[in-house]
């Protein structure tokens, strides 16, 4: 199904460029530049001792500080041009930023969910991906590792992991010092100072501050948004009073003033299954093949109709008033100690870090104001989190082995309190939403009560509802006053202990010949409660006007109390949560582990097979929308304590195997993977449009009751499947290609290509119990999954020419990242499709004599093009489900979709100074 457009872009990506830039293959320590033998051999510390890249029988792609200083990373966003196997984006707040490797990652905006890509720095595991799109400071590289980890320390992960290592403290005195300006008025200075303190005492003190204009205009409110005003801090002390003992402390704190995300519709222009959605129905009644009533409603209460078809024009529609004001600090300290006695190694991490994020949104996205969260200290999410981590290495009988065993542990506190509610337009926006849609389209009036023609339109409404009559008027006129109504402050609070016992082992069967083994045992506990606070009478009003008319004998009564019910009481807000708690827990634990064998055919060449189990631990829904339908009250505190367990979900596992291959000679080196990974209880995040829907996606390797497509349909009740029958649910698997050749000394080109299929299966169902997929979800079953493109091809070429003999050198670096076409909605509805893209940086400079200075023209995105990070339901915004708009063009009905853009092209000058 590929095209020869992208066949040919990949042959062009791959001919003559980079990849990769110094991509090493690594495991754990840290690998300076001045590791580099004479002959341009990689050497890394893996599985505990110096070895040459080639000899690791384990993919890392590991980029030094140089690649990333050129790239322009400054967060883990940007390794994206240079690591082909890894895709991070951001949605609604950068706080929840997703990190994927191989096609897969935790998706969406949901703090209960741990990452299936973990971030740790300086060995320091951080709660969540997202963490990692503050500023880095100085460092030394970044690591991404491929597969299920866990054996050799830290947080255990089902798809791979980012480690980030800063550079330490020296004792000799240095620092430096940078400054750049670019457009959208960007202010970036940095600056660093180490050196010895005392005889056995290094420090080393970082510092960052950026500024940056927003990339969107918000002409409501005269602002812009996601802009930049960040401070970053770190220090660090090293001290190493003899030659088998190192102790390193580190102390970080992140400080950050932004407004953040803003999004815009979808329309035609951009992807063309978006059809006649954007539309409105002329006339309204009787509704049109070409049009949707949604949009008449957003019209008629002041949506600018430009903005349903402004392409990627970053001028965004945000309610008057309301905005995107969000802060965060994210601050902690770590000692790390390295104590080598007797044969063996003692290492030893621990740390505590407090994390901390608000943001303000106009959830929306639109001008009417239908949802929003207001700037408050007390919306957030915030992780408390304590871990401490063991390993002692050593050898035995002369070498054979290699070993390695440990402990990890960590508690994580996390407190999440929302603010959530329906804006000042939500009731009479709820009204014509159902008036508009079908047969009482004629009553139509978004400027009159009830959003019908006086007079008639209230008698009308009466007379079609027979006996319910006056509830249903009485429904009408409760929703029409839901104003300004919802969440006070709903607090869900989390205590996680997780702890591990793990053993890394290499048995050298022979020189050439090994076999590494590794295991780990890992226990996750996790006490759940929360209390809701909520002012939304209206929904016990319309619950108590209208839950006998759903079983009315009038069929027209009964559809209007439905609606009337769900929107008013929508995602659960409703008055009846004010004051009750609920609380929860879960207990699991769970055996993984590796095997690999390796055979070093010949000095230059390594061969290995491995088999890897990988684990993420299970956890609870923080949204009291997955507690139940909004339809039927709770029924007080013990009928929702009664509905906890509707939030949990189960652990994420996986199988792996890779076969592989490395090369390494003289200048050139290329490595080569076939990977394959089977994922059970594939833990899926969805916002239908509504709510989140939070499931285990499986597979069934029998048959789904109701037929074969029995997945695939609308109804909630058809597509289980015997719990026998259950398997894995997603499947990854395909081959990656990493290359480096430095045919001169100041020439270096590096490329790789990733092609990763990374699908559904055919038959899906929701637990491990057989249950039914959500409907929601009908278009997973047998397609790749979101954000996860087959085809990656990165590329770099580094050349630094002398200028002369008085030691300048030049500096001409160019990288590019191609993309193929990918779906960005975790439901992978057709209007969510991201078409192939690809993505150029360069940076040219002089430098002067030993590098002691540096003046830099650079650009990102230098051809500026557009595209999308997510696609997403807009919420609330949609109209009549009826032809022509159905699957399987439609899935989403009449819905309307919005979608967070990529970063512009951006460009600037850095100065920089070294001494």
């Amino acid at each position: 199904m590929k095209s020869f457009t992208s066949l040919r872009a990949l042959a062009l990506l791959g001919a003559g460029m980079a990849f990769i830039p110094t991509a090493a293959f690594a495991q754990d320590e840290q690998v300076g530049e001045e590791e580099l033998q004479p002959d341009n051999v990689i050497i890394v510390t893996a599985q505990g001792r110096q070895q040459a890249l080639a000899d690791v029988p384990v993919a890392i792609s590991a980029i030094n500080s140089d690649t990333l200083i050129n790239s322009g990373a400054n967060d883990i966003r940007q390794l994206n041009q240079v690591a082909p196997s890894l895709l991070v984006s951001s949605t609604g707040s950068e706080a929840n930023g997703s990190a994927r490797i191989r096609g897969i990652g935790t998706v969406g905006d949901n703090p209960g969910l741990e990452s299936s890509v973990p971030v740790f720095i300086d060995g320091v595991y951080r709660s969540r991906s997202g963490i990692g799109l503050n500023e880095l400071g100085e460092l030394d590289r970044v690591e991404v590792q491929r597969g299920p980890q866990g054996t050799l320390g830290g947080r255990n992960s089902s798809a791979g992991l980012i480690s980030i290592y800063s550079k330490k403290p020296e004792f000799t005195f240095g620092g430096t010092a940078e400054a750049t300006y670019g457009n959208y008025n960007f202010f970036r200075l940095g600056g660093s100072i180490t050196g010895p303190i005392a005889e056995n005492i290094a420090a080393r003190v970082d510092g960052i501050y950026v500024k940056r204009d927003g990339f969107y205009t918000d002409p409501a409110n005269n602002t812009d948004i996601n802009d930049r005003d960040r401070v970053f801090l770190r220090g660090q002390l090293l001290f190493e009073p003899t030659d088998a003992l190192s102790i390193r402390l580190i102390a970080d704190y992140t400080y950050r003033d932004e407004k953040c995300c803003a999004a815009t519709y979808v329309d035609a222009s951009i992807t063309p299954s978006i059809g006649n959605l954007n539309n409105p129905s002329t006339p309204l009644t009787p509704l049109q093949t070409n049009g949707n009533n949604i949009i008449n409603v957003l019209r008629d209460l002041g949506q600018n109709l430009g903005a349903f078809n402004q392409g990627f024009d970053r001028t965004v529609s945000v309610t008057p008033g309301r905005g995107f004001a969000g802060v965060t600090k994210d601050y902690g300290f770590s000692a790390q100690v390295d104590y080598e006695f007797g044969g063996a190694t003692l290492t030893s991490i621990t740390a505590y870090r407090e994390y901390r994020s608000g943001q303000a949104s106009d959830t929306d996205y639109g001008t009417v104001d239908i949802l929003y969260r207001a700037e408050s200290d007390d919306a957030y999410r915030q992780f408390h989190t304590f871990t401490q981590e063991i390993r002692l290495q050593g050898e035995a009988f002369d070498g054979k082995l290699d070993w390695l065993v440990g402990g990890f542990f960590a508690n994580e506190k996390l407190t999440a309190r929302d603010n959530l509610r329906f804006g000042t337009q939500y009731g009479r926006f709820a009204n014509c939403r159902i008036i508009s849609g079908g047969g009482l389209a004629g009553l139509y009036s978004p400027n009159n009560p009830l959003c019908v023609t006086p007079g008639v339109g209230p008698a009308t409404l009466a007379a079609a509802t027979g006996a319910s009559g006056a509830d249903i008027v009485a429904g009408f006129t409760a929703l029409d006053g839901l104003r300004d109504r919802g969440t006070t402050n709903d607090r869900y609070f989390q205590d996680g202990t997780n702890w591990a016992l793990f053993t890394h082992n290499i048995v050298n069967i022979t020189d050439r010949l090994a076999l590494t083994l590794g295991l780990r045992y890992t226990n996750d506990k996790k006490d759940f409660d929360a209390t809701f606070g909520n002012d939304n009478t209206v929904c016990t009003t319309v619950q108590g006007l209208l839950l006998d008319d759903l079983s009315s004998t009038n069929a027209t009564a009964r559809a209007l109390a439905g609606s009337l019910i769900g929107l008013s009481c929508q995602g659960n807000s409703t008055a009846e949560l004010n004051g009750v708690s609920i609380n929860d827990s879960r207990s699991e634990d769970e055996w993984t582990g590796t095997a690999i064998l390796s055979w070093k055919a010949t000095d230059d060449l390594l061969v290995y097979g491995s088999f890897a189990r990988g684990y993420k631990a299970g956890g609870f829904n923080l949204d009291r929308s997955a507690l139940k339908s909004p339809i039927l009250p709770f029924g007080g505190q013990a009928g929702t304590q009664a509905l906890v367990g509707n939030l949990q979900f189960d652990p994420e596992l996986v199988d792996s195997y890779e076969l592989g291959l490395k090369y390494a000679t003289g200048p050139f080196s290329l490595s080569m993977a076939a990977f394959r990974s089977d994922f059970s209880n594939f833990q899926l995040n969805t916002f239908n449009g509504t709510v989140f829907l939070v499931q285990n996606v499986n597979g069934c390797n029998g048959d789904l009751v109701g037929g074969p497509s029995a997945d695939t349909d609308t109804s909630a009740t058809t597509g289980a499947c015997a719990a026998a029958d259950v398997g894995y649910g997603v499947r990854t698997q395909g081959i990656e290609l990493e290359t480096q050749i430095n045919p001169t000394a100041d020439l270096n080109l590096a490329g790789g290509v990733t092609y990763a299929r990374t699908r559904y299966v055919d038959d899906l169902v929701g637990t491990s119990a057989g249950a039914p997929l959500d409907p929601a979800l009908r278009k997973l079953p047998g397609d790749n999954l979101s954000n996860a493109p087959e085809w990656v091809a990165t590329g770099s070429i580094t050349w630094t020419p002398a200028l002369g003999s008085g030691g300048l050198t030049g500096l001409v670096y160019f990288d590019g990242r191609y993309t193929e076409g990918f779906n960005t909605g975790s439901d992978l509805f057709p209007q969510k499709e991201q078409e192939a893209f690809a993505l150029f940086n360069a940076r040219i400079g002089i430098r002067g004599p030993d590098l002691k200075w540096s003046l830099e023209f650079w650009g990102q995105n230098i051809f500026n093009k557009d595209y999308a990070q997510v696609a997403f339901n807009s919420p609330f915004q949609a109209g009549t489900t009826s032809a022509p708009f159905l699957d399987p063009q439609f899935p989403g009905g009449r819905q309307l979709f919005s979608h967070f853009l990529a970063e512009p092209r951006v460009y600037g000058v850095t100065g920089r100074f070294n001494f």
